[in-house]
C-alpha cells in the first residue's frame, strides 16, 4: 500500500543460528566500553628567598619635637632598605601567578569548556542564546510541543524548532546539506541506518547518558541496534517491529480460539490454522485466506517476514546460497503453492482492512492504517509465533534520535534528547499522539512496558521487547532509505518473484546473494554484515 506513514541500525543485526535445524535462535550480548580524559597539569616553580642582613643602626636621642611631632625628617632615610632587598622576589611571584593564569585560561578554553558546558567546540555557555534545528519525518509539530516548551521554560537561552520534512530522498539531503553547514542539529533516523549515518553521526557524551544509565533505560534492541565500539549513536523514543495482527471476528467464525503460538510442528501451527481459516467459492478462487504470505508484489513487509524466517533457520544475508536460506524460502512460499495466499487477492494491508484475510504479520503502526480505513473492525495483536526449541525472533522497526555531528551545539542537543526521555516526557508524547489517532507510540524505556500491559495493539511490542526477541535486519520496507534496505528488499522481492516464475529456489537466492553483496559494500564499511548473536 501506499501509505508514508512509518513508525516504528545503527548496524545490521542478522542471527548466526546452528544451521540444518529449522528455526533455533541463540540470545544476544552486546558490550559497552567507558571512556576517560585525564586532565592536563601545568607545574608552577616556586622562587627561593633570599636572605638580607640588615644594617647596625647607632641609637639616637629621641628630641622633644619627636615627640609631640612625629619623627624627624631624616628619619626614614636611615632605616635600612628592607622592601627594596625583597623587590626581586615579589617581581618573580607575580609573574609567576600571571603565567599559571595564562597557561589556565589557555587550558580551560581549549580542554575543559566541553566538559563544563561551555561554549566552544559545539557546545554553550549557560547565558548564550541557542537555537537547535530538529528534523523529523513521521510527527507532527504538535505531538512534541509540549516538551519542547518544558526544556525550554527550564532552559530559557535555548529554543528548539522542529520540522517535519519530506521522506523523499531524506537520508542523502541531510548528509549533503549537513557537510555544507545546513543540516539540522537533531535528526531522525532509522534502527537499521546506523552503518550509513557515518558521515553526520555523533557518539552520546557520557556526561549526558552514561553507558550504564543507558542499558538500564532502554531495551536490548535498543543496545544492540545503536552501539559502536562501546559509544551510542542516538536516543530511541519508542520500540516497534512485527507483531501478529489479527481479525478476531474471522477466527471465532472458524472455531479458532486464539491466533498460532508455532510457526510448525503441531496441529496449532500457523500453516494449519491459515489453512482453516481459509475460504474459497465453487471456482475455488480464494474468498478470505488465512495469512498473507508467500508472495512479494501484494505482501507488505514481506521481505522483513522471509527475513525472520531466515533467521529462525539459521540463516543470513551473508550467506543465502545455504540450505538455510532456501529452506526459509520454501517455507515463505508454501503457502502461496498451497492455495492459501495469491497474486490475485489485494494488498495485505486492504485485504485486512475489508475482512479478506484473517492475519497479517507487520508492524504496530499499520494498525493505525487500518483502524482509520475501518474503524468498526475488531482488530487485535500477538507476539510472532515460535520456532523449534520455543524460540521467538522478530525484526525490529523503529526511529531513533541522533545528533549531527557538523551541529555547533552538541551539547545542548544530547541535553535536550536526554531530557526528553525521561518518563514524564515521553508520557506526554504519547498523550499528544494519542490526540491524533487511535494510540501513541510504545515507549522505548523499560520501566514504562507495565502501562502497556493491557493495550490490544501494543502489548505484543513491549512484550517481544523485554523478552529481547527483536534483531535488527537491513530488510526493511518503507525506510525510503534510498540506500541499504531499499536495495535489499528489491534483490529478495526479484528472488521470489523468480520463484513464482518456475526459477528454481537455490538459483534464485544466488542471484539475490550476489546483488545483496554488491549492495553492502556500496553502503557498508565492511561487506559482512554482524549477526545478532555477535553484537
Amino acid at each position: 500500500m501506499d501509505d508514508n506513514q512509518n513508525q516504528p541500525q545503527m548496524q545490521e543485526a542478522e542471527n548466526q543460528q546452528e544451521t540444518g535445524t529449522i528455526f533455533s535462535s541463540e540470545q544476544q550480548t552486546s558490550e559497552q566500553p567507558s571512556q576517560q580524559a585525564d586532565p592536563l597539569q601545568q607545574p608552577l616553580e616556586a622562587q627561593q628567598p633570599q636572605t638580607t642582613k640588615p644594617e647596625e643602626v647607632a641609637p639616637e636621642v629621641q628630641s622633644p619635637e619627636g615627640i609631640t611631632g612625629g619623627p624627624p625628617p631624616d628619619y626614614f632615610s636611615d632605616l635600612p632598605p628592607v622592601y627594596e632587598q625583597n623587590t626581586n622576589k615579589w617581581i618573580f611571584i607575580i609573574g609567576g601567578l600571571v603565567f599559571f593564569l595564562i597557561i589556565f585560561g589557555l587550558f580551560y578554553f581549549f580542554f575543559l569548556k566541553d566538559r563544563l558546558g561551555g561554549s566552544g567546540g559545539g557546545t554553550s555557555s549557560k547565558n548564550e542564546a541557542v537555537t537547535i534545528s530538529w528534523w523529523g519525518l513521521w510527527e507532527g509539530k504538535e505531538v512534541y510541543d509540549s516538551v519542547i516548551q518544558d526544556y525550554q521554560s527550564k532552559n530559557s537561552n535555548v529554543t528548539i524548532n522542529y520540522e517535519k520534512v519530506s521522506q523523499d530522498q531524506y537520508r542523502e539531503r541531510l548528509i549533503a546539506r549537513s557537510k555544507t553547514g545546513n543540516g539540522p542539529d537533531i535528526f531522525t533516523f532509522h534502527n537499521t541506518w546506523l552503518p550509513e549515518m557515518g558521515e553526520v553521526a555523533t557518539p552520546l557524551p557520557q556526561e549526558i547518558m552514561s553507558n550504564e544509565t543507558f542499558n538500564n533505560t532502554f531495551y536490548p534492541i535498543h543496545q544492540k541496534d545503536l552501539s559502536i565500539d562501546g559509544n551510542y549513536y542516538g536516543i530511541p523514543f519508542t520500540v516497534d517491529g512485527l507483531i501478529l495482527i489479527y481479525n478476531e471476528e474471522l477466527l471465532n467464525q472458524a472455531g479458532i480460539v486464539s491466533p498460532p503460538t508455532t510457526w510448525v510442528g503441531n496441529q496449532d501451527d500457523v500453516l494449519t490454522i491459515a489453512s482453516k481459516l481459509t475460504v474459497k467459492d465453487a471456482s475455488g478462487k480464494l474468498v478470505t485466506a488465512g495469512l498473507a504470505i508467500g508472495t512479494a508484489e501484494n505482501v507488505e513487509h514481506f521481505s522483513e517476514l522471509y527475513g525472520v524466517l531466515l533467521l529462525l533457520n539459521g540463516g543470513n544475508l551473508d550467506n543465502l546460497n545455504d540450505s538455510s536460506a532456501k529452506e526459509a524460502l520454501e517455507l515463505y512460499r508454501s503457502f502461496a503453492e498451497k492455495g492459501l495466499w495469491d497474486a490475485d487477492m489485494p494488498n495485505s494491508i486492504s485485504a485486512f482492512t475489508q475482512g479478506r484475510v484473517a492475519m497479517i504479520i507487520a508492524p504496530s503502526w499499520e494498525v493505525l492504517v487500518i483502524k482509520s480505513q475501518n474503524p468498526d473492525l475488531v482488530v487485535k495483536t500477538a507476539p510472532l509465533p515460535k520456532g523449534l526449541n520455543d524460540n521467538r525472533i522478530s525484526l525490529a522497526s523503529y526511529w531513533v534520535e541522533g545528533v549531527n555531528k557538523y551541529s555547533p551545539h552538541q551539547l545542548e542537543a544530547w541535553k535536550f534528547l536526554a531530557f526528553v526521555s525521561q518518563k514524564e516526557e515521553l508520557q506526554k508524547i504519547y498523550d499528544a499522539q494519542s490526540q491524533t489517532r487511535l494510540f501513541g507510540s510504545a515507549f522505548s524505556r523499560v520501566d514504562m512496558a507495565d502501562l502497556l500491559t493491557n493495550n490490544q495493539y501494543l502489548e505484543s511490542v513491549v512484550t517481544q521487547a523485554g523478552n529481547d526477541e527483536y534483531v535488527s535486519f537491513p530488510v526493511v520496507g518503507r525506510t525510503f532509505d534510498n540506500g541499504l534496505n531499499d536495495e535489499i528488499v528489491t534483490y529478495l522481492k526479484n528472488a521470489i518473484n523468480q520463484t513464482i516464475n518456475g526459477v528454481d529456489y537455490a538459483n534464485a537466492l544466488s542471484t539475490a546473494q550476489s546483488g545483496i553483496q554488491q549492495t553492502k559494500q556500496k553502503f557498508t564499511p565492511t561487506a559482512e554484515t554482524p549477526s545478532p548473536a555477535a553484537q
